[in-house]
């Protein structure tokens, strides 16, 4: 956003009037209130009326907060589990127990990397066959003890590499998928940020999901789209738009169950606010769930699933019905 440069500089000239506010005894409150004033006005003009893609640049910005720190406010105590027990482990895709509001639960968390370095450790967070089967055995160790499990989705998708391929990567994330569906616990997804693909979806089907105000939730990126349908990578933003990939486009077709406000400009301005909004919901929504027994959560489940794209036909016109130049045509 061509914009946001000029709110980061306003942001740091306040800091520094704060600052010689509070070493220098120069009273400069006026000025400061002048500057905030004007900022939140330019941020509402910026961000009040995003479209599509200025969703997705906002849901992929570099400060915006990752699993990891969610895992560190949201959540009590995380405890890791590594390694799929088949060829090592996946660093784009954590699992372990941790605890939400006092309860044990079973926590899988796609994370991204900060630096270059991280990146080349965590693939850009795109998790590869270990890490599908990683999150398999996490969901049967919830299923085993009776935790409730919470998946939170912040990938492009999977990995596409060849090694991903040669461990048959499609099968890793069917059978990701065929434990979420049966698995007789509670389930919430959250998407924090982008959810991309299949990669998104292997740790996302469950009995509800939410997303943060500005994430976005698609079968593909828009990139992909455009280069499928287009031919064309910089009709990009025209993708964003047709994919309905936002929360409220998503949360209109009921395809999601709610969406977690963010603060003006998104969730990196005011990371506490937006973790305490979000540990809120999720509490919430746990406790609506937990409240089920496992039949009726395994009954909601498959039908939430099964009616997902469902359509109705219209009634076939009879002969008499057909516009004259359509039936012409027939005979």
């Amino acid at each position: 956003m061509s914009d946001e440069r000029t709110l980061d500089l306003l942001e740091a000239k306040i800091e520094e009037l704060r600052q010689l506010n509070a070493v220098e005894g120069i009273d400069l409150s006026k000025e400061i209130a002048r500057l905030e004033e004007k900022l939140q006005h330019l941020r509402r003009k910026l961000y009040e009326n995003l479209n599509d893609w200025e969703r997705v640049k906002l849901a992929r910005h570099p400060k915006r907060p990752y699993s990891l720190d969610y895992l560190e406010t949201v959540f009590e105590g995380f405890y890791e589990l590594r390694g799929d027990r088949v060829t090592g482990d996946d660093r784009a895709l954590l699992a372990g127990l941790a605890r939400l509001d006092g309860r044990p639960v079973v926590v899988l968390a796609q994370q991204k990397g900060r630096t270059t370095e991280e990146n080349k450790e965590r693939f850009f967070g795109m998790p590869r066959p270990q890490g599908f089967r990683k999150a398999r055995r996490a969901i049967e160790l919830a299923d085993r003890f009776r935790f409730p499990l919470i998946s939170m989705i912040d990938t492009p998708g999977a990995y596409p590499g060849l090694e991903a391929e040669e461990q048959n990567v499609g099968a890793t994330i069917a059978e990701s998928l065929q434990a979420m569906a049966g698995v007789r616990v509670p389930t919430i997804a959250v998407v924090i940020g982008e959810g991309g693909s299949g990669g998104a979806l292997a740790i996302g089907l469950a009995d509800c999901i939410v997303m943060l105000e500005n994430a976005i939730f698609s079968v593909i990126t828009p990139e992909g789209a455009a280069s499928i349908l287009w031919k064309d990578k910089d009709k990009a933003k025209d993708a964003a738009a047709a994919l309905q990939l936002t929360a409220e486009r998503l949360l209109a077709l009921g395809l999601i169950d709610g969406i977690v406000p963010e603060p003006l400009g998104g969730a990196h301005k005011d990371f506490g606010k937006t973790a305490d909004a979000l540990k809120t919901e999720i509490v919430r929504r746990l406790s609506e769930l937990s409240a089920l027994p496992a039949n009726e959560l395994l009954a909601r489940r498959y039908a939430r699933y099964r009616g997902i794209g469902r359509f109705v036909l219209a009634p076939i016109p009879t002969p008499d019905a057909l516009p004259p130049a359509v039936d012409a045509a027939r005979n």
